[in-house]
């Protein structure tokens, strides 16, 4: 099995700071990609960022120069560093990967998410 475990949520005021983790384990044959996505109160799951196996970058236009994703070189963990934080990035943070977890198969798995809260 597959388990995603993300960290590093949690209540920060405007302008700040914080660094999400994504730690993947289990039957990880081949990472293709992972990414963060955010689910507000009310709204559809969007993806916020995302960074694939040749380390390039996809960045939602609202985070875009706010946010920062990369990957350690084993493509098993994932980090999103968020600055200058905004109300409207107050979400739960969802870690995603697909990844073969055969030569075969492969799949999207999730985290179970972690919240952000960004307020005064």
């Amino acid at each position: 099995q597959v388990q995603l475990v993300e960290s590093g949520g949690g209540l920060v005021q405007p302008g700040g700071s914080l660094t999400l983790s994504c730690v993947a384990s289990g039957s990880i044959f081949h990472v293709v990609a992972m990414g963060w996505y955010r689910q507000a109160p009310g709204k559809e799951r969007e993806l916020v960022a995302s960074v694939n196996s040749g380390h390039g970058t996809n960045y939602a236009d609202s985070v875009q120069g706010r946010f920062t994703i990369s990957r350690l070189n084993g493509d098993n963990s994932v980090y999103l560093q968020m600055n200058s934080l905004k109300p409207e990035d107050t979400a739960v943070y969802y870690c995603n990967m697909r990844a073969y977890e055969t030569a075969l198969n492969w799949g999207d798995f999730w985290g179970q998410g972690t919240q952000v809260t960004v307020s005064s």
